[in-house]
């Protein structure tokens, strides 16, 4: 493992050069959203610049937009270490995403099936399955962390599960509490009961590396500017899944992947974006892959924030 350089990533970010009144000017909202590095604003200016166009035309410009998505997708794909660019999709951010497929979900659903919340979530994965349960008379049930660990009992899932289980969904970290899940268990244990595990990986992504063919989920969602980007939403779901979901959009869009979930004209320069926040992860790391790494990029970060974290709390006693 190569240490972290933090006067190297700490020049990348020109936010950081900002004085108010001849003082450093101190960010200390991280948790709600990150700065960004030079590569993001610069792949935001030459989307802006020289990519600047709607998709679907025979000229230069469209075709170097057309060339952007398709690199997005497919860097995203890395990211989560996916199967296929074709499991990801874009979208304004995780809530938005997250409402428009829980409709999307919900046409499969009928009166009396159960949907399992947690307690521990943010309410983008709360609120639009308790709208989804209203409208189609679906049972909630919830699962209930220890209010001393500040964790979930072993059996804290497997007690509400029952044979009416349609769906469950849970956070990968909580914003509330710090508390990281286990996703692998949660999601094997919603398997064994049938139900479709969605995940909101937003405060997780940020700090470990993201294998979806490892955790076992279906969706998994997170958001660009957590972790350096800018504000894109980005989900990813298991092909098969996305297959035989129903996607709502305009009559003219096609049903393949990812583009029937995709409404409209997305964020280009978010995607651009985004693209400069992996840039700028994927330098940190090492391996033969963009996946690879991004993965050992993430294990270099998060010892070197396990470090900030000590120091913290030694100096908070």
């Amino acid at each position: 493992m190569t240490a972290f350089d933090v006067t190297q990533s700490r020049n990348q970010f020109p936010a950081l050069s900002i004085t108010d009144e001849g003082r450093a000017r101190v960010y200390f909202d991280n948790p709600a959203g990150t700065q960004v590095p030079r590569q993001v604003i610069d792949r935001t200016v030459d989307c802006l610049t020289s990519r600047n166009a709607n998709l679907g035309g025979y000229f230069t410009t469209t075709r170097e937009a057309g060339d952007l998505v398709d690199e997005a997708h497919q860097a995203c794909a890395d990211f989560y270490n996916a199967a296929s660019a074709r499991e990801i999709v874009f979208g304004q951010n995780m809530t938005t995403l997250t409402l428009h497929m829980s409709r999307c979900l919900g046409r499969q659903f009928k009166a009396g099936d159960e949907i399992v919340l947690s307690r521990m979530d943010h309410d983008a994965n709360i609120a639009p399955w308790l709208l989804l349960a209203e409208d189609k008379g679906l049972s909630v049930r919830w699962m209930d962390f220890d209010p001393e660990t500040y964790e979930f009992p072993e059996d804290a899932l497997t007690n509400v599960l029952s044979e009416k289980t349609r769906l469950v969904a849970f956070g990968g970290a909580s914003n509330c509490t710090g508390t990281v899940n286990d996703m692998t268990r949660f999601s094997r244990q919603a398997k064994q009961a049938g139900a479709i595990v969605y995940v909101d990986a937003v405060q997780f992504a940020p700090h470990c590396a993201i294998d979806v063919q490892e955790t076992g989920a279906d969706i998994v969602v997170s958001s660009a500017y957590k972790w350096f980007g800018p504000h894109q939403g980005i989900l990813w779901g298991r092909e098969e899944v996305l297959h035989d979901t129903f996607g709502y959009k305009v009559r003219p869009a096609g049903e393949d992947l990812p583009h029937k979930f995709e409404t409209g004209t997305l964020s280009h320069e978010g995607m651009a974006g985004t693209l400069g926040a992996i840039d700028y992860l994927e330098q940190f790391g090492a391996g033969e892959t963009r996946a690879a790494r991004i993965a050992s990029a993430w294990r270099i970060l998060a010892d070197y924030e396990q470090k900030l974290t000590l120091k913290l709390i030694e100096g908070l006693k």
